[in-house]
């Protein structure tokens, strides 16, 4: 129930009276949620494929989450990383687990963890080419999406996030994502790291290929590049890996996570691998908020229900009859739906028009999804959605496209 501290008024008059006004929202209040399910203050029930933005990773309020944040929540919240505490070590342990030797940095949210790995590139540049600082160049990839803070929107070639924000950091380039060779001829001298998605999420859900993870992770190893991934999207089992790169077998030097590592509670964290994890020492980056116990209690419970209830297993059985539903949508209506792509619980569907229309009616059936660019439908269910609440977001797309015909 919503809490007797805030005052029953019209949400959508505060709004407009007293938040900034940089997001285009839904008409919608939402006021509750369970599961994959959440209400707004009518009492309407929505199935929920935002999951914020793949963030909610085991839906709203799970109860073995609940109950951690809880816990930790009535014993010790913050103490700073002037100290140390036993759930950021217990947090560092389980991701070093999954992502191989290394050492990692907590932060809050995604943009500090790729701020960070800019930062990275930058300290091992300087330890290539010395004092001068000459060797800072980072290779991204058009259309990609790393944020918002400076170094995010520098490494993001997009109009409409640098508009209005110009002079952009120097030092990035940009490659055609799966174009090995586009990618080779930006290298030179000067070059210290390669940074994209592995999965593009927010410019229409483009993977990366095997072929050319390794081509990229063979490039850095010949000129000593690092190659620094942004799993902030797709990472933490969306695509029923725990990271998404796991599917090509490569390993990189650096990643940035994010979204659904905290299952709802912002922590953000950069994986470093071993060689190049003193890069990094006292006074050189920091945070205040990064790797609270409260923050790692939520992100610990996070990994706790993954791999108490399999759900990377899951995500990998239940996904394939899910996009082969999906895909049959195309098939049936050509004229709305192009094709869809993606791996896993991160999934676009390809429309021919903008999207905003479909999602708005896919909203009146009790069905919330997010847009991507390129007129995409962005569907993101929670890692623990059940076969059925799969098959009722189709069921309820296919009422869109029909009603649309």
């Amino acid at each position: 129930m919503t809490s007797p501290s805030i005052v029953r008024t019209n949400t959508a008059e505060l709004y407009d009276a007293h938040v900034l006004k940089n997001y285009a929202r839904a008409p919608l209040t939402l006021v509750r949620g369970r599961g994959a399910q959440v209400w707004d203050d009518a009492g309407n029930a929505y199935l929920d494929f935002t999951s914020g933005i793949a963030v909610s990773a085991l839906g709203h309020c799970h109860p073995h989450w609940v109950a951690a944040v809880q816990r930790q929540a009535a014993e010790l919240i913050h103490v700073s990383n002037l100290f140390r505490n036993p759930q950021q070590g217990e947090l560092a342990r389980r991701l070093v687990g999954r992502a191989g030797p290394g050492r990692v940095f907590f932060c809050n949210s995604g943009a500090e963890a790729n701020e960070a790995l800019i930062k990275l590139a930058r300290l091992h540049g300087m330890q290539k080419s010395g004092e001068d600082g000459k060797c800072y160049k980072i290779i991204c990839a058009k259309n990609a999406f790393h944020g918002r803070t400076f170094g995010g929107m520098s490494a993001t070639p997009q109009e409409k996030i640098q508009k209005g924000f110009r002079p952009m950091v120097a030092g990035f380039s940009f490659g055609e994502i799966n174009n090995l060779d586009s990618f080779a001829a930006l290298v030179d001298d000067d070059t210290a790291a390669i940074f994209l998605e592995t999965i593009q999420g927010e410019s229409g859900i483009n993977p990366c290929t095997t072929e050319f993870l390794i081509g990229l992770r063979r490039l850095c190893d010949r000129h000593n590049l690092l190659l620094m991934l942004d799993e902030v999207q797709c990472g933490v089992g969306r695509t029923g890996r725990f990271y998404s790169f796991e599917h090509a077998g490569v390993t990189p030097d650096a990643i940035g996570m994010a979204k659904g590592l905290g299952g709802g509670f912002p922590i953000g964290a950069m994986w470093v691998r071993e060689r190049f994890a003193d890069l990094f020492h006292p006074g050189n980056h920091g945070t205040t908020f990064g790797g609270t116990p409260l923050a790692c209690a939520a992100a610990l419970a996070v990994l706790d229900v993954i791999e108490r209830d399999g759900l990377l297993e899951k995500v990998r059985a239940q996904s394939g009859p899910w996009h082969e539903a999906l895909q049959q949508l195309a098939a049936d209506f050509p004229r709305h739906v192009t094709g869809v792509r993606g791996m896993g619980y991160l999934v676009g569907v390809q429309m021919s028009s903008d999207p905003s229309p479909y999602i708005a009616a896919l909203r009146e059936r009790g069905l919330l999804a997010p847009s991507a660019g390129g007129n995409v439908v962005r569907l993101l269910p929670p890692l623990n959605a059940t076969a059925d609440e799969l098959a009722k977001a189709v069921a309820i797309f296919r009422d869109v496209l029909a009603a649309k015909t």
